[in-house]
């Protein structure tokens, strides 16, 4: 089958799996695993709804999991899918993502069975402001009275729980309860607690104000530098050329991916917890330690997959409509 077989077929399927939407009732999870790739990627493009209900069943995003220690000051506290991270200080703690709304006392008893007091949080910062991310904010800024930073063009999304947001807004489940920001951040700011300094680098796309976070560590002599990436994934239903998501969102992707590549961690820490191999990562840490977490390798696999599956995102876009 030659290339202009192969674009025709997948645009076709894309267009049967539309109209197939309105001929039935939304698919259920079952029959979604029963439909080919490109199927399923136009459904959910077409219902974000199901797409959130989805990822929250199949990865697991409101179920408890154990807290453990990362490398150095780093502790995880999230759920089986969604990462959340507490960086722990002399001066006070730093909590990256709080994941979805009802995860705020999930997130509470793992920071206290890990030892450590959630009212000594001082700082609450995220990726990016969607509510698999963001959701728990409200209720962690209610238990410690820790400050909110958040970029300046998500401060917005960040103060009414949502709205505006591109994609998203007023779609059943991606709101959230509103929560007041403290600081507002531009590329290149700081944040400084005592021991601790992270350095916000905005990387928009898969949200307009994301942030790749960058701090580092020292422990047994040597200097650890981590970064949490943030901003590189198209979720289904993202416009990147024709009738963009929001103005500009094409440039924003390649530069995010440009960023991304400049960087050097030794250690990355992903949002979703899928994306980075937490689980083989926390099961070899029992034995390696820190050395477990180094992963240079699968930061530059990972930044190489999102460049290729956004450049097929784009040509797929491109293609769609042509004749044969």
């Amino acid at each position: 089958m030659n290339r202009k077989a192969i674009v025709a077929t997948a645009v076709a399927t894309v267009l049967l799996a539309f109209g197939a939407l309105a001929q039935q009732q939304t698919p259920t999870l079952d029959q979604l695993k029963a439909m080919p790739p490109a199927q399923v990627k136009a459904v959910l493009a077409a219902n974000p709804a199901l797409f959130l209900k989805v990822m929250r069943t199949t990865k697991k995003w409101d179920e408890a999991a154990e807290p453990t220690k990362v490398a150095g000051p780093i502790y995880f506290v999230g759920t089986q899918g969604l990462s959340v991270w507490l960086i722990t200080g002399s001066q006070g703690h730093i909590l990256m993502n709080t994941g979805m709304e009802g995860s705020g006392p999930l997130i509470e008893a793992s920071i206290r069975k890990l030892g450590f007091n959630p009212k000594d949080i001082k700082w609450l910062l995220a990726g990016h402001s969607h509510v698999d991310h963001v959701g728990g904010h409200a209720y962690m800024k209610k238990l410690t009275g820790a400050q909110v930073a958040t970029a300046a063009e998500e401060v917005g999304q960040m103060e009414s729980g949502g709205k505006g947001t591109f994609n998203y807004d007023g779609v059943p489940g991606f709101s959230f309860e509103p929560v007041k920001v403290d600081r507002v951040l531009r590329d290149g700011d700081v944040i400084t607690l005592g021991d601790l300094k992270l350095t916000a680098l905005v990387t928009p796309g898969h949200n307009i104000g994301s942030i790749t976070w960058i701090m580092e560590f020292v422990e047994g002599g040597k200097v650890y530098t981590v970064v949490f990436p943030d901003g590189a994934g198209a979720n289904p239903g993202y416009r990147i050329v024709k009738n963009p998501s929001y103005p500009g969102i094409e440039g924003d992707f390649r530069n995010t991916l440009h960023v991304l590549e400049m960087l050097k961690p030794d250690i990355w820490l992903a949002s979703h917890t899928e994306s980075m191999d937490f689980d083989g990562k926390r099961a070899r840490a029992k034995t390696a330690g820190t050395r477990a977490w180094v992963d240079p390798e699968g930061y530059r696999k990972m930044v190489a997959s999102a460049h290729a599956e956004f450049e097929a995102t784009v040509n797929a876009e491109m293609s769609a409509g042509k004749g044969k």
